[in-house]
């Protein structure tokens, strides 16, 4: 059987193969897992309610929808509307199987094979691997020490082939966040050279504030250049449900409607279900993960602020650390597996996240309670590979 290179050149998930290391563990220490960023804890108990009643109803099994369930819809833009302090409409609103396939169909709608997208770096995996295998070529955008873009360098990698910019606010892997005038000035630029320009928000909820991330959507024609991807699955703590999100122009939403159909066709109904119940029922419960989280963002920066090991923390936030390891003359797939087998921590090597080996990881915190972090540190300190 012969495999198509595309597919054939791409690196396995890098969680799989992380996760795949741990058989050689032979040590007894609790594992500290820092390598997915899906929440752990569980949803709110009214939406754990919502789902276990949907699973005895006899819609629930159907397909919803295509382009969401007009209840979700609803709720979802009156949550936009009332982040944003703006007026967007149901009909501007997609609702997905998660983030990864809303960013994979607003791709594939605006961009053909040959097409480029500029990318800032470090950019997250999936992102980088849908391109390729759609034939559209990333454009790398070196970010600065802080892990913020350049407007003015992303000029200057624009190109006739060029379709699009691609931000990602909070970052993943880096927890970066980019102001509003950051995110303003991309803008301009994308209305400036008629591209589009895509902002994932996946982790929007964890930034620390609840001041609107952009004014963007106050831009009479808003919809002309900017599309926005959202996700309930770490908001809401039900990533295996499967629901994300897309705000967008109708034009938009109806072409990523074909490529809908050829695919998963719907969203799953009883995601859908228990996002209604979190967007509705647990505006409290939201807060308060928040709060813990960024609660636990702090002990993690105040453990790596004295660089254990020689580990250094250049960027964090939401439910990331992008940490640089002190070894020098070792691959960090190397280091990935030394941590686990010799240390019981469990990382995402940064050439998942980067074209070159620059000897980062990625540390996604958020499952860790405090004590664990202080333990994080001190096996950090003691490690040596």
């Amino acid at each position: 059987m012969h495999f198509v290179r595309r597919t054939t050149q791409l690196e396995i998930s890098p969680i799989a193969a992380a996760h795949a290391v741990l058989a050689e563990r032979s040590g007894t220490r609790p594992l500290l897992d820092l390598s997915q960023a899906a929440p752990a804890y569980p949803p709110a108990a009214l939406v754990q309610q919502r789902i276990a009643a949907a699973a005895t109803e006899p819609d629930t099994a159907r397909y919803a929808p295509s382009p969401g369930l007009p209840e979700l819809r609803t709720a979802f833009a009156a949550d936009i509307n009332a982040a944003y302090q703006t007026s967007i409409t149901p009909a501007q609103t997609l609702i997905t199987a998660g983030c990864n396939q809303a960013f994979c169909v607003t791709a594939s709608a605006i961009a053909a094979p040959g097409d480029e997208m500029i990318v800032p770096v470090p950019y997250y995996f999936n992102h980088d691997m849908w391109l390729k295998l759609d034939g559209i070529k990333p454009v790398y955008l070196q970010t600065d020490e802080h892990m913020q873009p350049d407007p003015e360098a992303a000029a200057r990698l624009i190109t006739n082939k060029t379709r699009a910019i691609l931000l990602v606010s909070p970052g993943n892997p880096t927890g970066a966040i980019l102001s509003p005038d950051t995110i303003r000035a991309f803008f301009d630029l994308a209305v400036e050279r008629d591209l589009v320009l895509i902002l994932d928000e996946t982790y929007r909820t964890f930034r620390g504030t609840d001041q609107a991330a952009h004014r963007l959507y106050d831009e009479p024609n808003w919809s002309d250049t900017l599309i926005t991807l959202h996700s309930f699955s770490k908001d809401l703590a039900i990533p295996g449900y499967r629901v994300g999100a897309i705000v967008a122009s109708e034009a938009l939403i109806a072409e990523s409607l074909k490529l809908f159909d050829c695919v998963a066709i719907c969203a799953p109904r009883i995601g859908q279900l228990a996002a209604i119940a979190g967007l509705r029922e647990a505006p409290t419960w939201r807060v308060e993960q928040a709060d813990r989280i960024g609660r636990s963002l702090e002990t993690f920066r105040t453990v790596m602020a004295e660089q254990p090991g020689g580990f250094r923390l250049a960027s964090s936030g939401a439910f990331f650390g992008w940490v640089q390891h002190p070894f020098a003359d070792l691959p960090v797939a190397d280091v990935v597996r030394r941590l686990v087998v010799d240390a019981d921590v469990l990382t995402i090597p940064g050439t998942a996240f980067t074209p070159t080996d620059e000897r980062w990881l990625r540390f996604s915190f958020a499952n860790l309670d405090g004590e664990q972090l202080i333990e994080l540190g001190r096996r950090l300190a003691a490690f040596s590979a």
